[in-house]
Parts: structure tokens; C-alpha cells; sequence
């Protein structure tokens, strides 16, 4: 565990059904008239952006609407996003409504909006971020990512097949809106990925080794909301109780990476986003269980405590038994979900692996923190496990 140890919350959070009426409320505190809204086409087309825009333009605001955000946004996307604003005017208040790549890009076209910087020099740590951009509002459409807690954006860089992290404080929203409402239309497959990339947040984050007092307490509660609502959410998307603890335990998921670090699992599942454009929650769900597996060695207790955060009757047993009943429960999970085990079903083939392997070792932001040293070969054992 690190022996130092920071958390960088959001401003403010807002949460409960109901709760993204209060969005206009908190831009006139901002004193807010000029809003840009960053969406996606999906999350407009499923009607969850105009009542945001709507109710500010009644409250008032000039609002610019950009939904062209991909689910996997590029230098290039990022790059279209920030044109396109600085031609809609001078913005006041950056709201980004979505999933995690919305929101990543609303983060660092608030900070580019606002002074000038060069995106690729951000990402190739040639410029670093020196001061807060625009005032910044998150509202999250789905349970995973965490963005909206997180001093994170990330973006493929897609000549190198990998995505890239900018991380900063200063990136940490100034609101965010916890609205369950908005996440019930969400697809049972989407809700089944989103939810395990939130799982697999405080998973990771409890067990790395910058794990802090902060990620041990939301990293377990986060655990134990999550494993309680989403088989739930995804059998009845209207079960609003189980929708609102998902969409907390993915807050608290993002809240354990704002204090502590992910670490091997989404290091790997970086090269599977890159390359294969497989979505970022499906890519870390396939997984966790086998890079659990590797890392149960060594740190059995905290595997125990997490498996009794789950919920699984541990009554008599040891911590390494408890240890192995928590990875095995994981794998239920995903069986339940629907989760694909094998990865040929996202077009790896086994002469990919090497290359999978490359991408995977240079994430040595996350492999670091990994509670056990992965070495190139147990990369690539844990990637062949799963063709």
C-alpha cells in the first residue's frame, strides 16, 4: 500500500432519480450563459442529451451540441470535437454527457478551449496541463467507465494501436450528475460490459500497489454494490434501485483510480481497444478473471476481502480458499453476463500474440502497480489462456 496518499474528488455530486433537473441550477452558480454539451450519436439518438440541452436553453443558456464522439475516440476525433466548438463561440461550461469517451473528450477540450495546447504534445508528455480549462459538468449515461471521478482522459492513439492516458488533477470535474434514470435504456449487453469495466476498476485498484486507506474503502463498497445490482440491472433494465447502486459502484470505481491505480488487466486490455476496437469494458471483462488468477499469489488476504465484499459465503474457510472462490465467482459472473471467454470470438488469432504482447508492455504506467511482477511471458500466457 502507498504510504502517501491523495484523493481528488469531483466539486460536487449530485445523485438519485431525477437528479439531471438540477443541471441548469448548477450552471447559473457558475454563472454559466454559454454551454457547450459533448455527447455521442448514440446517447442523442436514445434522446438522453435533449432534455439537458432543453432545460438549459430554457433556463437562458446559448447551448452548442457536438454528439460526434466515437466509442473510441482518436487524436483525430478529439481534434474534429475541438474545431468544431471553437466555431460554435466562446463557452463558458463544458457538460459531457455519456459514457466514458464522451466524457474524457469534454474534459480535455474544456482544458484546450481554454489555453494553448497541442493535444499530441499532451499525450507524448511534451506539454503538461498547468491550470484548470473551462468549468467542466459530467453526467454519465452508463455504469463503468468512472470517468466522471477520475483526473483521467484517455484517447487511442492510433498509429501506435494503443490508447493513451493524459492524467492530471486538474482535469477533475467540477459537478458531476448521478441520474439512474438515464441509464435504463442501456442495452443488457452494454450494462453487462460497462458494469464489469466498473468492477474491474475497484478490483484493481484495491489490489494495487497504490492502493491507499481511500481505494481500500470505495474499492470494497464499490465491490459490493456492483456484484449485488448488475445481474439484476441486466436481467430488468427498468429495476431503478438496481441501476442507482451500479451507476454509484462505477463512481466509486472511478473515485478508487482518482486515489489509487488500475494495473495489469487494463494494461492488457489496452492492445485488445487499440487493435481490435474491442470495447474498453468487454476487453478488461474477458480478463479479469484469468489475470485475478495470476495475481491471488501472494495477496490472498485482500482476495478474501473482496470475496466476502461479493457477498460469497466464506464462513470456515481460508484466506486462500477464500481467495480462489473469488476468482471463480468472477468467472460465473461473466458466464452470467453472457461475457465471452475466448478471445478468437474478437478476431485475436494465436500469431497475434507477440503483437498483443508488445502494446501490453508498454503500459508500464499500470504494470507497475501490478501486485505481482508480470513478466513478457506471463503476458503472453495469460493472453494464449483465452484462444
Amino acid at each position: 500500500m502507498s504510504t502517501t496518499y491523495t484523493l481528488h474528488h469531483a466539486g460536487r455530486v449530485i445523485g438519485g432519480a431525477g437528479s439531471l433537473a438540477q443541471l441548469p441550477t448548477l450552471a447559473a452558480e457558475w454563472r454559466a450563459s454559454r454551454v457547450l454539451i459533448i455527447s455521442d450519436r448514440g446517447v442523442a439518438r436514445a434522446g438522453l442529451v435533449e432534455p439537458a440541452r432543453a432545460a438549459l436553453a430554457a433556463a437562458g443558456c446559448q447551448v452548442q451540441v457536438i454528439d460526434s464522439t466515437p466509442p473510441e475516440p482518436e487524436v483525430a476525433d478529439v481534434e474534429a470535437v475541438l474545431a468544431e466548438a471553437r466555431r460554435g463561440g466562446d463557452h463558458q461550461l463544458v457538460v459531457g454527457i455519456g459514457g466514458g469517451s464522451a466524457m474524457d473528450v469534454a474534459k480535455i477540450v474544456a482544458v484546450l478551449l481554454a489555453h494553448p495546447l497541442d493535444l499530441r504534445a499532451l499525450l507524448d508528455k511534451r506539454q503538461t496541463l498547468a491550470a484548470r480549462g473551462l468549468p467542466t459538468f459530467m453526467v454519465p449515461t452508463t455504469s463503468g467507465t468512472g470517468s466522471e471521478a477520475t483526473p483521467n482522459s484517455i484517447i487511442l492513439v492510433a498509429e501506435d494501436a494503443l490508447k493513451v492516458g493524459i492524467v492530471s488533477p486538474l482535469l477533475m470535474p467540477d459537478a458531476v450528475i448521478l441520474d439512474p434514470a438515464l441509464t435504463v435504456s442501456l442495452p443488457a449487453a452494454v450494462t453487462a460490459a460497462t458494469g464489469m469495466d466498473a468492477l474491474t476498476h475497484a478490483i484493481e485498484c484495491y489490489c494495487s500497489k497504490k492502493a491507499t486507506p481511500f481505494s481500500d474503502l470505495y474499492g470494497l463498497e464499490a465491490i459490493r454494490l456492483i456484484a449485488g445490482s448488475i445481474r439484476r440491472a441486466c436481467a430488468d433494465g427498468t429495476d431503478l434501485a438496481a441501476r442507482a447502486d451500479l451507476l454509484l459502484g462505477a463512481y466509486y470505481g472511478g473515485a478508487c483510480i482518482a486515489t489509487s491505480s488500475t494495473t495489469a488487466v487494463h494494461a492488457l486490455a489496452y492492445p485488445l481497444g487499440g487493435k481490435y476496437r474491442v470495447p474498453h469494458g468487454l476487453s478488461n471483462a474477458m480478463l479479469l478473471p484469468t489475470v485475478m488468477a495470476f495475481n491471488r499469489v501472494g495477496n490472498e488476504r485482500r482476495f478474501a476481502a473482496m470475496a466476502r465484499a461479493m457477498g460469497l459465503d466464506t464462513e470456515g474457510l481460508g484466506d486462500g480458499e477464500a481467495a480462489d472462490a473469488f476468482v471463480a465467482a468472477l468467472r460465473r459472473l461473466n458466464e452470467d453476463l453472457g461475457i465471452p471467454s475466448d478471445l478468437k470470438t474478437v478476431g485475436v488469432k494465436p500469431e497475434d500474440l507477440d503483437g498483443l504482447v508488445d502494446g501490453a508492455a508498454k503500459v508500464t504506467r499500470l504494470l507497475d502497480n501490478n501486485p505481482r511482477p508480470m513478466s513478457r511471458a506471463d503476458m503472453r500466457a495469460i493472453y494464449a489462456a483465452l484462444i
